[in-house]
Order: C-alpha cells, then sequence, then structure tokens
C-alpha cells in the first residue's frame, strides 16, 4: 500500500494507475458503450424515419462515437492529475502545461465536430430513404446540396471555437476582421458568389433534376452533380462537363427529359417528274403505315409540303412517347425501312437520283 502512495511527479502511483486503468476501460469498452448508444438514437429515429437503413447508420456514426468517447474519457482522466512542475517549461511565453491543455481542447472540439458530421450525412441519409418511398424523388438532389452546405457551415463554426478556446481569441473582433477581408474577398472572388447565389436559385426554381438530360448551349448530357459552384453533365462520348451553375442559370436550357411527347420530322425528296397520282398514292400509303403503327405514335401528319423545279417535298410527321433514345432510334429506323419499301413497291424515284451529263467538244475548222 505504501508502494501505491509513492509519489512520483506531482502525482502517486495510486492515481496514476487509475488514470490508465480508466483510459484502458474506456478503450476497451468503447465498442459496447458505442453500440449501445448507436442502437438508442437508430430507435428513437426508427420512429420518425420507419425505412432507415441501420447498418448504414451504424457504419456512419460509430467510429466517431467511439473517438469521442475515449478522447473525452482520456482528458478528463488526464485533468485529475497534477501537472509536474519539472515538466512546467516556457515556449515563447507559454507552458507546456497551457500548451497541452489547449491541445487537447482543439481535439475535443475536432472529434465533436467530426461527429456532427457524420450525423448530417445520416440525416440525410434518412432523408433520402424516405424520398425514395415518396411519389417524388427530386427533392433528393436538395436534400444532397442542403447537406453539403451544412457541412460547410459546421467546419466553419467548427474552427472558430478552436481558435477561441485554443488562441483565446475573441470571436467578435475576429468576425468584423473578417467582414473587412470578407469583403475584399466577395469582391476577388465576384463569380464564385454569383454561382453560389445561381446554385440557390436552380435548387428552388428547378429547371432541372440529377439524371435529367439537359442541353445548354452545344452541350448535351445526363445531370450527374448540381454542386455548390457547378453543374457536372455527362455527354453521349461520356467526357464530364462542368458548366458553371451561373450559366445554368443565365443560359437557354432545354430540359429533354421534361418533354411529354418525342418529334421526329422526315423530309422526302421526290423527282419533280413523278406523276400527281403516284405521288397522291405514295402519301396514302405513308399515312397508312403510321396508323397502323398506332400503339406507338401518338398522332402523325404527311403533307405535300413544297414543290419546285428540282423535287417534290413530302413532310412527315409523327409523335411518339417519351421512349427513351435507344428505343426512339430503333423506332425510326422500323418506319424508315418501312417507308424505304413503299418508295421501292411504287418505283418512285427521289431527286436528284439521276444525273445527265454533256459533253460538248466541237472543234471548228477555219
Amino acid at each position: 500500500m505504501e508502494l501505491l502512495n509513492h509519489v512520483y511527479l506531482d502525482n502517486t502511483i495510486k492515481a496514476y494507475l487509475m488514470v490508465g486503468g480508466t483510459i484502458l476501460a474506456a478503450i476497451v469498452l468503447k465498442r459496447i458503450i458505442s453500440r449501445y448508444i448507436a442502437s438508442i438514437v437508430l430507435k428513437l429515429s426508427k420512429r420518425i424515419w420507419k425505412t432507415l437503413n441501420g447498418k448504414a447508420f451504424i457504419d456512419l456514426v460509430i467510429a466517431p462515437i467511439e473517438m469521442v468517447l475515449v478522447i473525452a474519457i482520456t482528458v478528463f482522466s488526464l485533468d485529475k492529475l497534477k501537472f509536474p512542475v519539472e515538466l512546467n517549461y516556457e515556449i515563447y511565453g507559454h507552458s507546456i502545461k497551457d500548451i497541452i491543455t489547449r491541445t487537447g481542447t482543439a481535439i475535443i472540439i475536432v472529434a465533436f465536430i467530426w461527429l456532427l458530421l457524420r450525423l448530417i450525412d445520416f440525416v440525410a441519409l434518412a432523408l433520402k430513404e424516405q424520398a425514395h418511398h415518396a411519389s417524388d424523388v427530386k427533392d433528393n438532389q436538395l436534400i444532397i446540396f442542403f447537406r453539403d452546405f451544412l457541412k460547410v457551415i459546421i467546419g466553419i463554426v467548427g474552427i472558430l471555437l478552436i481558435i477561441k478556446a485554443c488562441f483565446n481569441q475573441h470571436i467578435g473582433n475576429l468576425l468584423t476582421g473578417l467582414s473587412i477581408v470578407g469583403a475584399a474577398l466577395a469582391l476577388a472572388a465576384k463569380e464564385s458568389l454569383e454561382n453560389l447565389i445561381a446554385s440557390f436559385i436552380i435548387f428552388f426554381d428547378k429547371p432541372f433534376f440529377t439524371d435529367d438530360v439537359v442541353k445548354i448551349n452545344n452541350i448535351t448530357g445526363k445531370v450527374e452533380k448540381i454542386g455548390l459552384r457547378s453543374t457536372r453533365i455527362r455527354t453521349a462520348d461520356k467526357t464530364l462537363v462542368t458548366v458553371p451553375n451561373k450559366q445554368m442559370v443565365d443560359s437557354v436550357v432545354d430540359n429533354q427529359s421534361m418533354r411529354t411527347q418525342r418529334r421526329t420530322l422526315i423530309n422526302i425528296e421526290l423527282s419533280p417528274t413523278t406523276h400527281s397520282v403516284t405521288a397522291q398514292t405514295f402519301i396514302d400509303a405513308i399515312k397508312k403505315l403510321l396508323a397502323s403503327n398506332g400503339a406507338q405514335i401518338i398522332s402523325s401528319t404527311v403533307y405535300f409540303k413544297e414543290l419546285s423545279k428540282v423535287a417534290l417535298l413530302i413532310s412527315v410527321e409523327y409523335f411518339t412517347e417519351t421512349f427513351t433514345q435507344e428505343e426512339v432510334d430503333t423506332f425510326k429506323q422500323q418506319i424508315n425501312f418501312s417507308i424505304k419499301k413503299l418508295i421501292e413497291e411504287n418505283s418512285i424515284q427521289l431527286a436528284g437520283e439521276t444525273s445527265t451529263i454533256i459533253i460538248s467538244n466541237e472543234n471548228k475548222e477555219e
């Protein structure tokens, strides 16, 4: 017992053993305690979100909970020990004790901020799961946007807390100084701020959503992600194009996923020598062909549109449901083959099929 009461570096061996045992117990039991806390939070959360994925939640929060537990118990346990006078040196006017205390505080703040960021991911995951079971899943992108936005805000708050707690700086004076610097940065980063504001306009006005096929300027592709600064579009060439959000707001955006029907236009130029009866028969045959595909074609028109000295223009227009591009191309190919057969069956000559070239090479004798 006397050995336990022996003082070494201003603390008894008993005190060292108690602190070490507490820290060791925290390390050994961290998984059990963290899973117990996570299970309680999960049960409470499932009362709100019935379809919550329990495994995903555990994977998200178990590690930061373990870290917060171990760090908090370690720091609070070490705080019970007296700092040895022999080690109390100063570095640039700051004592070792003060540096260690502020470092411990910073570690606790960082661990807590990490836990908050994981909880934000968890809430976003729960809202996405709920949105998947709703009739409208377009709000998923809004969830992702605010998830990233809140994480940025939490990160900034964490940095300010570290500055306040570890460097003993007054936040009010710091924010005043930052406001002046921020004004200068705002002028320098004018385009970035415009893109940030444009991202809010996109999310609230909702001109397009993630996975929509859009066309802006000369770019056509599927929207993969709408970020705080830019929108990423996957083109048909499988390249990833990054378009600033300001440009997405200021430009004319053709949201092809929002169209209710798909339009196909076919122009057929017949030879100007084609008899009028033959042309009329050909038009009637095309109308009959389109009518026979009524399951796919919603409406159609076939007109003898133009008459010129070089061609008779037959315009064929039809509308189908909003099929995928592959289905539209396949159906269009089927119609084109059928029209080609009608041309062959009626012995119709297309404009420009034959050309007569006359070469004159006369030698005049004087």
